[in-house]
């Protein structure tokens, strides 16, 4: 086994988090106005290469780094037990993901073992300003801020790839956006790269394209569909931050409300849980016989949208798909409906639709809109269609840990990878791996793994030490 894979257990207590509102969302200055492009900063070191909402925010989001470290025990243990190795030494990254808290532990650690960085955010409204202030203090090449438009989204991604005397070797991407301009604009320096980590459906769903195509020329990895992914991120992430993310947007009660969440897989059931377990009444629309069977089997009533849409009182989209809720559907909603995606990107809810000349967008406060029909009915739209849990709340720094802690092992595999082992294909997280990811957040819990004999290793027909389960098993 690889020096930074071997099992060194090191317990520390952890304190819990509290997740608060960032400190964003109530700072504003005068002389910070405008686009922060239009202003040349300095953080104290006399470091420019950056550009962030007010660099004067740096030291609210050391604070909030500092308790998100807190919660983040997996990664701040392989921070620990690789910082010596440095397996990232001589690693290039160019990043493009939420920039928040969790992300700043995520680009210590990755700077800790040994990597380069220069980061931008894959979501418009997701981007922690005073995280980003801090990183940029540190001395973190970062281009982000809360409210980027279109062009500044893409400006950002562009200044990570094409700093003087900056040759990236690795794209760390969470739907694909900085690897999709530098296959497009930077074509000479995508096809440099060692690797490339994904972490989104719709990012995972470019590279197979590429792939399939044969114009994917590095190896990428598919973090999306790692089990360390899959089955906490998607499900126990968004169990939570699906009502935490409603309640402080419009301070809806969930008990008796009528909801419809479209798609059944892992985002679709956390939001499920959690809304039945405040009593909400929950309806589910599904394309795929096998999630629409769970969906039933857990007491959900599978329906298509036209059945009940005239009655809902919160619509949710977790599909991954495009133009699931349409003009049409979101004409024959009730008054007062709340719609939200907690999907990917801007897609599920077709917004374009809606912003025409006959409806009227009443701003209601930060990420909330009135979308007024002339004969007075309303509907809320959260975050104008995109990710409501990234752009109206925080996600539990624990859960991103795991996610974080995936990343980081599948940047460091692809990278310290022998010529030949990996192809220009798409691969999956080892299964060693995801469960070393996983054996690294146990000690928080106080867990205890049992060893099999040799005997019982041996009737199973594993390894005593792992992996433990079949590339099929579906967990």
């Amino acid at each position: 086994m690889q020096s930074w894979l071997r099992p060194q257990l090191s317990y520390g207590s952890v304190s819990s988090y509290d997740s608060t509102a960032s400190y964003t969302d109530s700072y504003s200055s005068d002389e910070d106005e405008g686009s922060p492009r239009d202003r040349q900063q300095k953080n104290s070191k006399g470091g420019s290469d950056f550009c962030v909402k007010s660099i004067k925010l740096a030291d609210f989001g050391r604070r909030e780094i500092e308790i998100a470290e807190q919660e983040m025990p997996g990664l701040m243990l392989l921070r620990k037990r690789n910082c010596t190795d440095k397996p990232l030494e001589g690693a290039k990254i160019v990043a493009c993901t939420h920039v928040t808290a969790q992300a700043a532990v995520l680009i210590e650690t990755l700077a800790a073992l040994g990597a380069q960085i220069r980061w931008s955010a894959c979501n418009i409204y997701s981007t922690q300003n005073e995280v980003a202030a801090a990183m940029a203090e540190a001395g973190f090449p970062i281009f982000a801020w809360k409210g980027e438009s279109e062009e500044d989204f893409w400006w950002c991604i562009e200044k990570c790839i094409t700093a003087p005397g900056y040759q990236p070797n690795m794209v760390l991407d969470d739907g694909g956006d900085a690897t999709h301009l530098m296959y497009k604009k930077f074509n000479g320096t995508f096809n440099t790269l060692k690797g490339i980590v994904e972490e989104s459906v719709t990012g995972v769903h470019r590279l197979y394209q590429l792939s399939k195509q044969s114009k994917l020329t590095v190896p990428a990895m598919n973090v999306n569909d790692s089990v360390t992914k899959t089955k906490f991120d998607n499900l126990y992430c968004c169990r939570e931050s699906i009502l935490d993310s409603l309640k402080r947007t419009t301070d809806v009660m969930f008990g008796g409300k009528q909801v419809l969440v479209c798609g059944y897989g892992e985002v679709g059931k956390g939001c499920c849980f959690a809304l039945k377990g405040l009593g909400a009444i929950v309806y589910v629309t599904e394309i795929d016989p096998i999630c629409a069977l769970q969906a039933c089997m857990d007491g959900f009533r599978v329906v298509k949208i036209e059945e009940v849409v005239k009655h809902i009182d919160i619509l949710i989209t977790a599909t991954g798909n495009k133009h699931v809720v349409t003009r049409e559907h979101l004409d024959r909603l009730k008054n007062g409906c709340i719609v939200c995606n907690m999907g990917h990107s801007n897609t599920e809810i077709d917004v374009a639709s809606i912003r025409t000349s006959d409806l009227t967008w009443e701003k209601v406060r930060t990420q909330v809109d009135h979308i007024i029909w002339p004969d007075g009915k309303r509907i809320v739209l959260l975050a104008e269609g995109r990710l409501v849990n990234l752009s109206c709340s925080s996600v539990p720094s624990f859960v991103v840990s795991i996610t974080a802690t995936t990343q980081a092992i599948a940047l460091i595999e692809l990278y310290k990878a022998p010529p030949g082992r990996y192809k220009h294909d798409v691969y999956l997280l080892p299964k060693k791996m995801d469960e070393y990811v996983a054996m690294l957040h146990l000690p928080t819990f106080d867990a205890h793994l049992t060893e099999p004999s040799d005997d019982q290793a041996k009737y199973l027909g594993v390894n005593k030490t792992g992996p433990f389960k079949p590339n099929y098993y579906r967990y």
